[in-house]
């Protein structure tokens, strides 16, 4: 498995994980769930209405954490809006109860990729692992 589908799979494994952005010098953290790899890229979804996505237009420089059983993910690295229709339709194929809230159409559903990312997985019994892409 390449490094990109590991992280993505952790992601979604885990269920759960945490994106920190910053507003000015104040660092903001909130849950996300969603991963996705689509022609080669890591993707997550947000609104364009949510103040995550207003954070990250001002400072693309994020890092995200997830925790699944003694085993640890951090992934630092540049997030890219990416408003092609083509992504938004997969991302909702692949989670379902996102279409509740968003539709590929809406102007609302936000995409955006890793790019320059740097993944370390971490356990308490093993040697770190990092994977670029």
């Amino acid at each position: 498995m390449e490094g990109i589908e590991k992280v993505c799979k952790f992601l979604t494994d885990a269920g759960c994980y945490f994106i920190a952005t910053t507003e000015g010098d104040q660092p903001r953290v909130r849950p996300f769930g969603t991963a996705l790899i689509h022609g080669g890229k890591l993707y997550i979804q947000t609104g364009k209405s949510k103040d995550v996505s207003k954070q990250i237009a001002a400072n693309p420089k994020v890092e995200l954490s997830a925790c699944k059983g003694g085993e640890w993910l951090r992934v630092a690295g540049i997030l890219e809006n990416d408003d092609n229709r083509e992504v938004k339709v997969a991302m909702l194929e692949a989670m379902p109860s996102l279409k509740q809230m968003y539709s590929a159409d809406d102007g609302n559903m936000q995409m955006l990729y890793f790019k320059c990312a740097k993944a370390t997985f971490y356990s308490f019994t093993g040697a770190p692992e990092t994977v670029e892409f």
